[in-house]
């Protein structure tokens, strides 16, 4: 039971706030000399033996090191991350926003509308939910306060948008996820675009509900327009093409195999800097500060990896595996069983710790549990990136509520946007059992 008490000391020590890689690179070392003293010390063992025990429980920690600075898949992170802050810090999405907003105002609900079709573009060019969520909270939720739009509603939107760049590629965690089944990253990134889609359809369809039904929550555009509709759609066309064709040139070369992950990150890099210097805000200084942004970020994500790596050996070392499959694979319900078990579980520990913790601690542990059943792995890390994608909203640590909390006007509260994505994570839920119960409908065998 070491292991299982190593993982609960863990996840505490994480709610306490202490940081992330540290916590597991500590409690692996700590729980790893309790569990090598308990392998040798009852039966009258040295502490030499002990400790040769402890040294060859670590004894691959260097090559799985190695192999991670090696990884091919991984190498599109910090690519991918240096694209994402090049066009965010390019004020691409003030230029997407201000466009849409124009365009979509004179719906009722149009402008909530526009914010999940930014949401998507920037997702779907930017994969930065903070960014995301920052630029949009900057403008477009001043802009809805004033016109009069329900403050729950215009949180929730924002919060729910910006979280896209969870599942629509080129996604962070798509890749991460990629790594740990051992999956093709163009395959994951083709299988989560319908899913993704189907939730921008989602939340659209209840703005559009709630609109109609509540005419006051999300009233029409009310402002001083005094350009033509046709102007309005040359701006919005000029803001939205130069992204997109980056978005189909790097996604499609990645669909049409005509590169590979990595390659076509390095092309959306370079393709997001000839933008910025469209968008005449190419420098020195943007590259300088995006390069550090890319470096810090990427060197949190690998500190977390090593740090989680230390922790699964301790973890499998102590037999604990074996408990959590033996009781996974005895739930009711054979494989239906095991899903809904998994889905609540990182559902659960989505409310206190981060994606790239779930993805490299829970999900190897349940991930030989799955292939056991024969369950589609592509069909289960999406659930799995969807599940994760939740946790961003899910109070009271969801990261885009603390990331729109921190822009967000005075009189905006923190009830008021933990009352805006109570209806988007239920629609979230909602999208999720869908693809659980009809996999079909998505592309997935089940």
């Amino acid at each position: 039971m070491i292991g299982i008490v190593m993982f609960f000391a863990a996840l505490v020590m994480l709610v306490a706030g202490f940081p992330v890689a540290f916590t597991f690179g500590a409690v692996a070392l700590y729980f790893g000399l309790g569990a090598s003293y308990i392998e040798i010390m009852p039966d009258g063992g040295t502490l030499i033996e002990w400790w040769q025990e402890f040294l060859s429980m670590f004894s691959m920690m260097p090559y799985r090191i190695y192999s991670i600075m090696t990884n091919k898949i991984l190498m599109a992170v910090p690519l991918f991350i240096f694209m994402g802050i090049v066009l965010q810090k390019s004020e691409l999405a003030e230029r997407l926003l201000e466009s849409m907003g124009t365009l979509f105002g004179k719906v009722r609900g149009g402008l909530a509308i526009s914010t999940v079709l930014i949401g998507a573009l920037l997702a779907a060019s930017t994969g930065v939910v903070g960014a995301s969520v920052v630029a949009m909270g900057v403008i477009s939720l001043p802009i809805m306060l004033r016109n009069k739009y329900d403050t729950a509603l215009s949180c929730g939107t924002i919060c729910a948008s910006g979280t896209l760049g969870q599942i629509i590629p080129p996604s962070i965690v798509l890749i991460v996820l990629a790594d740990v089944f051992q999956l093709p990253v163009g395959d994951l990134f083709k299988s989560a675009v319908i899913p993704g889609l189907a939730l921008v359809g989602v939340y659209i369809l209840y703005i559009l509900i709630v609109s109609f039904l509540k005419p006051e929550v999300a009233p029409a555009f009310r402002g001083d327009i005094t350009v033509t509709y046709s102007t309005n759609v040359k701006k919005a066309l000029i803001a939205i093409i130069p992204p997109l064709t980056l978005i189909v040139l790097v996604l499609g070369s990645i669909f049409a195999g005509v590169a590979t992950p990595t390659e076509s990150a390095s092309l959306g890099a370079l393709g997001s800097l000839i933008l910025a210097a469209m968008y005449k805000k190419l420098s020195y200084s943007l590259v300088k500060e995006a390069s550090l942004e890319t470096v810090k970020t990427t060197s949190m994500v690998f500190a977390i990896l090593v740090g989680a790596t230390a922790f699964s050996m301790v973890f499998i070392y102590s037999g604990a595996d074996e408990i959590v499959e033996h009781f996974m694979t005895t739930l009711p319900g054979d494989k239906w069983g095991f899903i809904i078990a998994t889905m609540l579980i990182i559902m659960f520990l989505g409310f206190f710790i981060d994606f790239i913790e779930i993805s490299y601690i829970v999900v190897p542990i349940l991930l030989p549990i799955s292939q056991k059943i024969g369950i589609d792995p592509l069909w289960f890390a999406i659930l799995i990136a969807l599940n994760l994608q939740t946790s961003f909203l899910t109070p009271p640590f969801g990261f885009s509520l603390f990331y729109l909390k921190g822009v967000a006007p005075p009189e905006v509260k923190t009830t008021d946007i933990y009352r805006g994505v109570v209806p988007f994570i239920i629609l979230q839920v909602l999208v999720l059992a869908s693809i659980v119960i009809f996999p079909e409908l998505y592309g997935f065998k089940g």
